[in-house]
């Protein structure tokens, strides 16, 4: 896996360019140079953090054959007040919808995410204090 990230010069924007040739573009607020254009890097890594755990539960839920429709995740995270400013508590609020899903079936999707496959929250797992609830939507 690979990435370039260029500075965009006139303020604090970088445009981070991945091996699979993709674009994100992040900046940083006003009071650090930035000019608030996009998401910061940290946000990014929640967000792809977030992405991970929702690729796997949904992954999960389908090789299994149950009818999971919908699959959001809502990530509240705090962070250390002194540098190095690591995230160290992280709240994942699943929302899983589907026909017929049972809690322990989603639940076991979820903590295979956590336990095994989710490489970002393992390894936010490692500073951060990681929790989670589900909710289930009946369809």
């Amino acid at each position: 896996m690979e990435c370039r990230v260029k500075w965009i010069e006139g303020g604090m924007s970088f445009l981070a360019e991945t091996g699979s040739n993709h674009v994100v573009m992040m900046d940083g607020p006003p009071e650090a140079g930035g000019r608030n254009l996009a998401p910061r890097p940290m946000e990014l890594l929640l967000a792809g953090t977030g992405g991970c755990t929702a690729f796997d539960v949904v992954s999960i839920l389908k090789k299994g054959r149950h009818a999971v429709q919908g699959c959001e995740v809502s990530l509240q995270a705090e962070r250390a007040e002194t540098d190095p400013k690591v995230f160290t508590r992280i709240h994942f609020h699943f929302r899983v919808s589907g026909t017929g899903l049972k809690p322990e079936v989603v639940e076991r999707a979820i903590a295979l995410s956590k336990e095994k496959y989710c490489s970002a929250s393992i390894m936010l797992g490692k500073t951060a204090e990681i929790t989670h609830d589900v909710e289930i939507v009946a369809v």
